[in-house]
C-alpha cells in the first residue's frame, strides 16, 4: 500500500513541479515560436504518458497486493491487449515528430531576402563577418588563417573588401530582418547559441553550418558555446544586440572593412629617418 501510495505522490509532485518551477524558457525574441509550441506538445504527450504508466503501476500494486489464497492469473499473450499497445504507441510517438518535421523544414528554408553574416568561433572568443556595400559576403577559407587575416577572408576575392570585420567584439543586427548565420569554426568543435533565438547549430571544423531567425524584440542577449571546447568553453560569451534600424545603421558606419584592416601601416617621414650614431 505505501509503495502505490510513492507512486501517486511522484505523478502530483512532478506535475506541481512543473507547473509551479520557476525555471522556464527565457523569453522569446526572435520568430520560432514554433519551437517552443513544439516542445510544449512533447512535454503535454510525455506527460500524460508518464502519469498514465505511473498511475496504472500504482492501481496494480494496490489491486493486486498479496492476499492469502489469490492465485496468480497467467496470460503469456493477449492479441488485442498488443494491438491497443501498439496503435497508441504509434499514435503518440506521431504526435510528436510530425510538429517537429515541419519546423524542420522552416528551419532549413531561409528567406530569400535574409542578409548572410558569418559567425567565426576560436578558443575561446567569437569574431564576426557582415556584407558591406556590395551586399554580398566575400569568401573565406581556414587555410587563410594568419596573424594578418585572423578570419581567413579571401584577399583575392573582390567582395570581400569592403565586408564588414567584428573581431572579438559585440555583433549588431537589425529587428524585424532575417538573418542567415553562416558558421565557422577555425580549431574545434563549437555551438552557436543564443537562448532568446531558440535557435542553435554546431560548428565544425572544415565545415560551414547555418542557420536563420529574425530578431523581433531589440535588447542586448548573451552568446554560449553550447559545445564542451576546451578549458576555457565556460568563458566563450560574448553578447548580440538587436538594434533598430537607425541604430543599427550608425553602428555599422563605425565599423572597419577588410580592405581598412588590412591595409599597410602608413609611416610617418619622420619615422622613416634612420638615425645615425
Amino acid at each position: 500500500m505505501a509503495i502505490a501510495l510513492v507512486l501517486v505522490l511522484v505523478v502530483v509532485g512532478s506535475v506541481l513541479f512543473h507547473a509551479l518551477s520557476p525555471w522556464w524558457w527565457t523569453p522569446i525574441a526572435s520568430n520560432w515560436g514554433y519551437i517552443d509550441s513544439t516542445l510544449i506538445i512533447t512535454f503535454w504527450i510525455t506527460g500524460a504518458v508518464f502519469a498514465a504508466v505511473v498511475l496504472f503501476m500504482a492501481y496494480c500494486v494496490w489491486r493486486f497486493r498479496h492476499k492469502e489464497g489469490n492465485v496468480a492469473h497467467y496470460e503469456p499473450e493477449n492479441k488485442r491487449l498488443e494491438w491497443w499497445l501498439t496503435i497508441l504507441t504509434g499514435l503518440g510517438v506521431t504526435a510528436m515528430l510530425v510538429p517537429g518535421l515541419f519546423v524542420w523544414n522552416q528551419f532549413i528554408t531561409v528567406p530569400a531576402d535574409a542578409t548572410e553574416v558569418e559567425v567565426i568561433a576560436q578558443q575561446w572568443q567569437w569574431s564576426y563577418r557582415l556584407p558591406g556595400a556590395d551586399g554580398k559576403l566575400g569568401t573565406s577559407g581556414s587555410h587563410l588563417v594568419s596573424p594578418e587575416n585572423p578570419l581567413g577572408v579571401n584577399p583575392d576575392d573582390p567582395n570581400g573588401q569592403d565586408d564588414v570585420v567584428v573581431e572579438a567584439a559585440d555583433l549588431h543586427l537589425p529587428m524585424d530582418k532575417p538573418v542567415k548565420m553562416l558558421l565557422r569554426s577555425i580549431d574545434v568543435l563549437h555551438d552557436f547559441y543564443v537562448p532568446e533565438f531558440r535557435a542553435k547549430m554546431d560548428m565544425i571544423p572544415g565545415s560551414v553550418t547555418y542557420f536563420w531567425f529574425t530578431p523581433t524584440r531589440t535588447g542586448t542577449f548573451e552568446v554560449l558555446c553550447a559545445e564542451l571546447c576546451g578549458t576555457g568553453h565556460g568563458f566563450m560569451r560574448g553578447i548580440v544586440m538587436i538594434d533598430t534600424a537607425e541604430d543599427y545603421a550608425t553602428w555599422l558606419g563605425e565599423q572597419s572593412t577588410f580592405a581598412q584592416l588590412s591595409a599597410p601601416e602608413q609611416v610617418g617621414a619622420a619615422e622613416q629617418a634612420v638615425v645615425r650614431p
